[in-house]
């Protein structure tokens, strides 16, 4: 096995982490994000990280990116113009959408409607209709298709969708008109719903489609500029990009089908926490993911991370499987400010982002930060990114002071105030993904990462109750590390809609092998050994009637042991921990759907060297903090010099080259054999 290197690129840095597959080293290394082409940071780190470890850019076997181009494009509302083709009299699916408003009742009057991404005069309707068991009802007519495919060339459209009624059944005719739209547009890209949703729901179906064809050109240009530059470097490795299920896909796959990278980049951290989870011997984990700009958190039960059918990015929200990854305003470079309407402190969601970043990184930042109140209560020492970027203290003070003046406190109040609620933010995104999802949290570990996450892991632990808090190896590039260590992912889905009393085991196991050939052949085009993959189902289940379904992992043997008896009590079960009751209803089996994975990459972690629980070969210097309102005396701990089973009494402060890990007093740090830092109640 080779070198493999991951790659997340963040709104403030971009994380490398280079991995050498046959002893589990590896290095890592952050360089300032390049928002204008992240392509240009992405090979400047490149360059360092492998004059780290002295190899050449051609060594490396294998480059893992997990990206937020697709995400950004939606974000920014820079996703290119769509032309969408439809069945005749269904013109105004994209504006009618689905009668939902975020809100209560005035929502109806306030909430502006979110505009399509495909345009009204940029929609054209075409003749001929199949039903919904795939009969031709009328024929297409050609001419009439070449006619409104003119008339969207005339547009200047840069994307065209074709979402015909029922094309989840057959997409036959789908076919045709992306024939005929290839021969008038050959070099605008063409999406198909029944390829990219073939699942029941014109609405979901037609806006998953929409957003695919949206962000498609962005990510096309993105990931050849990234090939090419590579290619100029003499990187010959693989490209594939992290999905937002956690999974891998080809770079190829990605441009055909990027509304499945939408949330690219926070699946990172996720793949990452499990890959630390297994070599700790930790299960349940919560995980607390830092940057910049935002913190995201997610759930991971028995080393089993949720998924859910829909992804959801700013007001989209599309049906394509992501890791249930909740997103809140709330990271380093938060700007603290204080209302005049109600002179109460707020922190976020805006961010000062890599530029001009927080003030103590002297860039330009003058607004107070969560880094810079960080820096100020003596949290975060000077000196960063292993000596190689020193902050400016005098500078924070001056910044948050304006927060002190403001509120009428002195300055290390008014800084323990912004670290104060924008750990009460943290909390309440962990609540929404554990505790409003029928989950104990203090059942689960809590792993902070990213930047800034063993900064605030230890005060959120103590708001959740959920211990050990980890401070994992590399916390600062776990995403990097994540996008190194997952593996090769694919699915496909099918509508069933049936009644389960009008069907059998047979018919289901049927249908769920046919569509396991179809993704076994998916990565084997990808170049994954047959040997080495693995193939797993799921079932959307609901009582008819419902309007949503609850999702089941299931095996073919399991369905033919325990039979679909066996497939509805579960989803009773499931129910009722979701939602605290049952219903009489009939169950209605909805959605199937076939998952493919590559072999499990059984990458090790380097064991470190034994010591005798004194920390004291670490020690950089004394240290004074502001903690439970006072001045404390600390240690500052370098941890390249921690030994396994070394105790650390806090308040202390572990700095390393991409983060800092704050144990605060009344707890203690214990190093586990691989590196973490687990931190407990002393």
């Amino acid at each position: 096995m080779g070198y493999r290197l991951g790659v997340d690129v963040g709104g403030t840095f971009t994380d490398l982490l280079l991995f050498d597959a046959s002893d589990g080293r590896f290095w890592r290394h952050k360089t300032p994000s390049t928002p204008s082409d992240s392509s240009e940071g992405i090979l400047t780190g490149l360059d360092v990280i492998c004059e780290k470890a002295g190899i050449a850019p051609d060594e490396i076997e294998y480059f893992l990116h997990g990206t937020t181009v697709a995400t950004n494009a939606v974000l920014e509302g820079k996703g290119s113009r769509v032309g969408l083709i439809t069945t005749e009299g269904y013109r105004h699916i994209m504006q009618i959408a689905r009668s939902f408003v975020p809100g209560g009742l005035a929502g109806w009057i306030i909430w502006p409607k979110p505009t399509p991404l495909a345009a009204l005069e940029d929609t054209v309707t075409i003749k001929g209709r199949m039903d919904a068991q795939g009969n031709t009802v009328r024929p297409l007519d050609e001419d009439d298709i070449r006619q409104q495919v003119g008339s969207l060339k005339k547009q200047g459209v840069e994307a065209i969708t074709v979402s015909l009624m029922n094309a989840y059944v057959d997409g036959s005719h789908e076919k045709t008109v992306g024939r005929i739209v290839a021969d008038i547009l050959p070099d605008i890209p063409v999406s198909l719903s029944h390829e990219v949703l073939p699942e029941m729901q014109e609405y979901e179906r037609t806006l998953t489609t929409v957003a695919n064809a949206a962000v498609r050109p962005v990510v096309s240009r993105y990931v050849s500029r990234l090939r090419g530059r590579l290619a100029d470097t003499n990187m010959s490795g693989k490209l594939s990009l992290l999905r937002s299920d956690g999974g891998l896909m080809s770079a190829q796959k990605a441009e055909e089908h990027p509304v499945n990278i939408l949330m690219s980049g926070p699946a990172g951290g996720v793949t990452g926490a499990l890959w630390v989870a297994r070599n700790a011997g930790l299960k349940n984990i919560l995980t607390l993911d830092v940057g910049g700009t935002s913190t995201d958190v997610a759930l991971i039960e028995g080393l089993e991370p949720r998924r859910q059918r829909t992804t959801e990015v700013g007001h989209l929200s599309v049906r394509a499987s992501a890791l249930d990854v909740k997103t809140v305003g709330a990271g380093g470079g938060s700007i603290a400010y204080v209302p005049e309407l109600t002179g109460a402190l707020r922190v976020g969601p805006q961010s000062a982002g890599a530029v001009p970043g927080p003030v103590a990184y002297g860039k330009g930042g003058e607004a107070p930060t969560v880094t810079d109140a960080n820096v100020v209560l003596g949290y975060l020492p000077e000196n960063l990114l292993g000596g190689t970027f020193r902050l400016d203290r005098e500078g924070a003070k001056k910044s948050v002071q304006t927060i002190a003046d403001a509120l009428g406190v002195d300055l290390m109040a008014a800084a323990r105030g912004i670290i104060d609620i924008v750990n009460e933010n943290m909390f309440g995104a962990l609540r929404m993904i554990s505790v409003q999802q029928g989950y104990d949290p203090r059942h689960f570990a809590l792993m902070g990462f990213g930047g800034a996450g063993p900064l605030h892991v230890n005060a959120v632990a103590r708001l959740m109750g959920s211990w050990p808090a980890v401070s994992p190896v590399s916390p600062g590039v776990l995403c990097a590390l994540g996008d190194a260590t997952t593996r090769m992912r694919t699915e496909t889905a099918r509508s069933f809609s049936r009644l389960a009393k009008d069907t059998n085991e047979d018919k289901l196991i049927a249908v769920l092998e046919e569509m396991a050939a179809q993704t076994r052949e998916e990565l084997l085009s990808d170049g994954v050994a047959e040997d080495e993959i693995a193939t797993a189902f799921e079932i959307d289940v609901r009582y008819s009637g419902q309007a949503f379904e609850v999702p089941l992992t299931i095996t073919p043997d399991t369905l033919r042991s325990d039979g679909i008896a066996g497939l509805l009590a579960r989803f009773d079960e499931e129910h009722l921990r979701l939602f605290t009751f049952n219903m009489e209803s009939d169950h209605e089996i909805v959605n199937l759907r076939a998952v493919a994975t590559g072999a499990a990459l059984d990458l090790p972690a380097a064991e470190l060297e034994k010591g005798n629980g004194d920390p004291s070969g670490a020690k950089l210097r004394d240290h004074t903090l502001w903690m439970d309102g006072r001045e404390q005396d600390a240690v500052i701990y370098e941890r390249s010099r921690l030994r396994a089973g070394d105790i650390i009494p806090g308040p202390a402060i572990v700095v390393e080259m991409d983060s800092t890990t704050l144990i605060e007093s009344g707890c203690t740090g214990k190093v586990d054999p691989v590196g973490n830092i687990m931190i407990t109640p002393a």
